[in-house]
């Protein structure tokens, strides 16, 4: 078992960088497990390249240890769009979602509807871009059969109420968008139906890993469309004819999956395993208050979420429109990394985020307050 401070000393990332909600730099663990795959595979040393495909099954049960689902409801996906994919492209009735989500969900359900007819989209109108059970609520009519939302929004911050949504929706899939909290969220995932989520941000596994985990009622419900060769229950390569999909999460993939990416993502959720998602989020949230705290101290306004139960790693700042290029270049000139979007400055802290990165981002604002109040 590790310390969250032992924890935190386990990533090597620069001083200053504060942008998690693009890309997390990669763990250490994983770096160090990259390498022992890809020399294993670059040497192919007898009865060795079989450890390999072990990769499928380990990285599952770091994905069930995670999030609750089953092991068998759990499919590798390169990524959180090919897994919304999947999903959309085998749902028959409406799904009730916001445009402004991040354009995975709304993507995936419009190309399904024109591709197949079968998906309909309902868009909702959200609370200040946050979708929350009561809105929810009002938009939900008998046609809708599914309701699709970020667990954290990529725009605002907001964590999503996954049990106030679950309980308005009732028996409806509730598909979960989860990229923007996963691992540093401490949310019950077995209240969707679906989990789709990349491991490139917050899990730091880097680009190409991923998975889509499906509860019972998803598997009955969603189908199968997009079903490879590798997704059926006559062997590993079935010839002669082209059988039906399994029946399970595995269906919902295309082509044998990257073992060395699985082995990535697995790593970083079995050393996540060892220090436990409570304390992460934990941590994260101290780190993202001290944030906020730092923006009130120079008269920055906050636009996303105070509320310890409504955030996780991402905070939005939004100077005066006529402020903001003075304040992206403070940062810049401390080597603050971030994300500068429209109006807006979206900050994102980790548990490695130490005192010297909140420095540096200290001063940052103070420069910037020194020049906008000559």
């Amino acid at each position: 078992m590790l310390t969250i401070d032992e924890f935190a000393l386990e990533f090597d990332e620069e001083p200053g960088y504060l942008d998690f909600g693009r890309v997390g730099p990669l763990a250490r663990v994983v770096v160090e497990e990259e390498r022992a795959q890809v020399e294993l595979l670059r040497t192919a040393r007898f009865g060795s390249l079989d450890s390999l495909m072990d990769q499928d099954a380990r990285l599952r049960q770091a994905v069930a240890n995670a999030t609750g689902f089953r092991e068998d409801g759990i499919v590798f996906q390169p990524n959180t769009s090919m897994g919304l994919m999947q999903v959309m492209f085998g749902i028959t009735g409406g799904v009730l979602l916001s445009p402004d989500e991040f354009p995975s969900s709304p993507f995936a359900a419009v190309r399904s509807s024109d591709a197949m007819g079968r998906l309909e989209p309902h868009w909702l109108e959200t609370d200040y871009g946050r979708v929350t059970p009561g809105i929810v609520k009002s938009h939900l009519t008998k046609d809708i059969v599914a309701v699709a939302v970020s667990l954290v929004d990529y725009r605002t911050g907001y964590l999503a109420d996954l049990e106030g949504i679950r309980q308005v929706i009732g028996d409806r899939l509730l598909i979960v968008d989860a990229i923007q909290g996963f691992t540093v969220a401490d949310v019950d995932y077995t209240l969707a139906d679906v989990v789709a989520s990349g491991g490139q941000k917050w899990a730091r596994a880097g680009w190409s890993t991923g998975f889509l985990a499906m509860s019972d009622r998803a598997i009955e419900r969603v189908s199968p469309v997009l079903s490879g060769f590798n997704a059926t229950d006559e062997g590993p390569m079935p010839t002669g004819s082209v059988p039906d999909a399994a029946r399970g999460a595995r269906a919902f993939q295309v082509s044998n999956p990257s073992p060395i990416a699985q082995a990535r993502l697995a790593a970083s959720l079995e050393q996540l395993a060892k220090v436990g998602i409570d304390a992460v989020a934990e941590r994260v949230i101290r780190n993202s208050a001290m944030v906020i705290d730092l923006a009130d101290e120079f008269g920055i306004p906050v636009v996303s979420p105070r509320d310890d139960r409504e955030r996780a790693g991402i905070v939005v700042i939004e100077p005066a429109a006529d402020q903001l290029t003075i304040l992206i270049a403070a940062l810049h000139n401390h080597g603050v990394t971030v994300t500068a979007r429209d109006a807006n400055i979206r900050i994102s802290v980790h548990a490695s985020t130490t005192e010297q990165t909140l420095a540096m981002l200290r001063a940052s604002f103070q420069d910037f307050a020194s020049a906008t109040t000559i």
